[in-house]
Parts: structure tokens; sequence; C-alpha cells
């Protein structure tokens, strides 16, 4: 069998790289801001072996890195690459299962008429264009005409993120859903 290959490329937060899988490799998204955070996740676990990782998402077909300002991606970049790929040609697990723990943009039988709107228009409108950057958000509540959102990945902590909110998720919130006034990250 021939090794399978990612690429990698930059987001718009400068302490993040997005390693890109051509398959999926995991059917929900997981983060970890330490190693014991990491458990569930065999190649996290290895990537915070390193001294300057300093947060990893796994998405559906791509993984996040953020390392800490005092080493460069031209440095990282390839030999993280490389380790990467090798735990993936080797067979390696990406997520381990955790007995079906619900995410908060899943459906619940108890959400509102709008909350179900709005987790409809995080999922089918605002998450994919987040995952291409190598992020994700979450849905967290809504409480009087408010949406409350948790950015994790490479969203979390960027530079853009606060244009990213405002001007696409709650711009596209308020063009839908004219019962939401403002979306805040949390």
């Amino acid at each position: 069998m021939t090794d399978r290959v990612i690429h990698f490329e930059s987001t718009p937060n400068p302490a993040t790289l997005k390693f890109i899988f051509p398959e999926t490799i995991a059917n929900e998204t997981f983060e970890a801001s330490s190693p014991q955070e990491a458990e569930r996740s065999p190649l996290i676990a290895k990537l915070f072996g390193f001294p300057w990782t300093q947060k990893v998402f796994l998405g559906s077909d791509f993984v996040s890195v953020t390392k800490a300002d005092w080493v460069d991606w031209n440095v990282l970049a390839g030999p993280l690459k490389g380790l990467i790929e090798e735990h993936w040609n080797s067979g390696g697990e990406f997520l381990k299962a955790d007995g079906g723990a619900q995410t908060s943009n899943e459906y619940d039988p108890s959400d509102s008429p709008l909350v179900r709107k709005i987790k409809e228009i995080l999922i089918r409108d605002i998450r994919p264009v987040v995952a291409l950057d190598g992020g994700d958000i979450v849905f967290s509540s809504y409480e009087d005409g408010k949406v409350f959102v948790t950015l994790k990945g490479s969203c979390s902590g960027c530079p853009s993120s606060t244009a990213t909110l405002k001007q696409g998720v709650e711009a596209r919130m308020k063009e839908l859903l004219p019962e939401v006034r403002e979306v805040i990250a949390i």
C-alpha cells in the first residue's frame, strides 16, 4: 500500500496551521488545550509531547495545531506533517469513542423552535465556512436575542475572529432570524 499524504496550509490565526487529509478521519470534532484533555485522541496526545504545542483541534478531515510564540512554523511544519502522516499511515487512531456524548450543535428534543433554527444555520451555513479556516463554532445558548457560541480550533484566539463573528456569523443570523440581535463568543 502506498503511503497516504496530507498537506498543510496557514489559517487566519498565525499561530495555527491546518493539516488536511483527503478523507474523513473523525465523525466528530475534538479539541484539547493540555495533555490531560488529549486522552481521547492518541494523535493529539502525541502532539502534546512537544513543549511548543498550545492547542490541537481535530475536525472531520483536518487537524489544526496551535503553537507557542517562541517557535516558527518554518521549523515545525515539515516535521509535524511527517509525524501526522506517520501516525495515519501506521493505522493510528485519531479519536476514541466516548460513549456517544452529545455536542451542543446536535438537535435536542427540548430545544425551542428558535434554538433549532439557530443550530440548523450553524450546521448548514456557518460551520462549513469556519472549518475551511481550521476551526469550528459550537452553540452554547440563546437568551434575550443573544446567541452565545464557543469558537474552537484556529478560530479561538485568532486576531480576525471578532470580525468573522460580527460580520459573518452575526450578520447571517440576523439576516435569517430577526429575533437574533447579537452573537457573542464565550
